[in-house]
């Protein structure tokens, strides 16, 4: 079985043909600027890449000129789009309807663009791109959506419920949803085959790229995560501002007169590292910056990996105890020095690294905890567009 993974955003439409026999990927892409121009990359498995203008009015002329990639010339991979089973999409915002992955139905799509204020610029691409795929593929073509906050549903009303009025609850959905779900239980489920099974395990995931987030994990089931009712919410992240006192936001509105959407674009897209470094977004230009000196961009640094370590510790509070931390995503798997810092003097959790591995593994799987380390500490690489294969081609084998 072939398995086309899609994550639509509204200019771009990256994707996955994986081969589900093998969970190889057959070949992958982004389709960019969509609507204000158009550009392809296409990736194969032998190192060819393919990249092309092209015009994309549409989320369906982008899926038209992927097809044509993948069925045509001599790099083609399939001979016809009837050799691709079914298509999996990644959805940000499942709200409280959605707990696991399910076909994408009438029902199901009106249901997600019904919550597309939750996930403004999210929801209405993700619908865009289910129905341009239904418009290109042969009908009929099973289509599967997984929700990022799917995973997230087990959490408790003490972890996401806030501390406002009930109405605001009943009439806007307003609690915690987390994101990155996809992500935390792929590692999680990765570490139970590594480690015999999480049945009986309380495990914080630490997801850090250029958007972070933590959750906690009890016996395979998320209890708290860090993002809140948008990714917004928790660490301190690329261009993301993390928890901030509430009232910090209505006194910078109100000295600088700024409108909603001019407060949530400095909230989103002007703080976070590159606010507070005034430098950059990037954690690997962070680090160069602190290296020749720069006392801000130091600043971001210990901030971001003091908020890791406090999470952790408050996690393990929340769970009654610690039997295991993961490090994933591009910070968390390649930056020995930051899982270094996190999990220094962290003996009174039961948390000690073994150096050596933490260096030698770096990018790696693998446990990188000391042998007498009470908790196992893990380097787990994600793969979240493998895991919505699997979900789609389980799906549609169950049908």
């Amino acid at each position: 079985m072939k398995v086309l993974v899609i994550n639509a955003g509204s200019s771009s439409l990256k994707y996955q043909l994986i081969d589900m026999t093998t969970e190889d990927v057959i070949a992958k892409g982004n389709c960019e600027r969509i609507g204000i121009g158009g550009l392809i990359t296409h990736k194969l498995a032998d190192g060819t890449t393919i990249k092309e203008e092209a015009d994309f009015p549409t989320h369906t002329e982008a899926f038209e000129k992927l097809v044509e990639l993948l069925t045509t010339g001599e790099k083609a991979v399939v001979e016809s789009l009837s050799e691709i089973a079914a298509v999996g999409h990644r959805i940000v915002q499942g709200g409280k309807y959605f707990s696991e992955s399910v076909l994408a139905t009438e029902e199901v799509i009106d249901r997600i663009a019904s919550i597309s204020d939750l996930a403004p610029l999210h929801n209405p691409a993700h619908v865009l791109a289910i129905r341009a795929c239904q418009k290109v593929f042969p009908q009929g073509t099973p289509q599967v959506v997984v929700f990022d906050t799917a995973f997230h549903q087990t959490m408790p009303p003490k972890a996401y419920m806030y501390g406002l009025p009930y109405e605001y609850y009943e009439k806007y959905q307003i609690r915690k949803y987390g994101f990155h779900g996809t992500s935390h239980r792929f590692v999680t489920g990765r570490l139970g085959e590594l480690i015999g099974g999480v049945e009986d395990k309380k495990i914080v995931t630490c997801h850090l790229g250029n958007g972070s987030s933590i959750a906690a994990v009890d016996g395979g089931k998320c209890v708290d995560t860090t993002m809140g009712f948008t990714p917004l919410d928790g660490l301190v992240m690329g261009t993301r501002s993390g928890a901030v006192d509430p009232s910090v936001i209505l006194y910078i509105m109100k000295h600088e007169n700024l409108s909603p959407d001019q407060m949530n674009d400095v909230l989103n897209k002007q703080s976070g590292f590159l606010g507070m470094s005034g430098v950059t977004s990037d954690s690997r230009d962070l680090i160069k910056a602190s290296e020749e000196g720069s006392d801000r961009a130091q600043e971001t640094i210990d901030k971001f990996r003091y908020q890791i370590r406090k999470y952790i510790g408050s996690y393990a509070a929340a769970m009654g105890g610690l039997d295991a931390v993961v490090f994933t995503g591009g910070i968390g798997e390649n930056s020995d020095e930051l899982r270094h810092d996190v999990c220094a003097d962290m003996g009174v959790l039961g948390i000690k690294l073994d150096e050596e591995k933490n260096v030698e593994l770096n990018r790696h799987e693998g446990k990188i905890s000391a042998e007498d380390s009470r908790v196992q500490v893990w380097i787990v690489p994600t793969n979240e567009e493998l895991l919505i294969a699997r979900d789609t081609k389980r799906i549609v084998e169950s049908k």
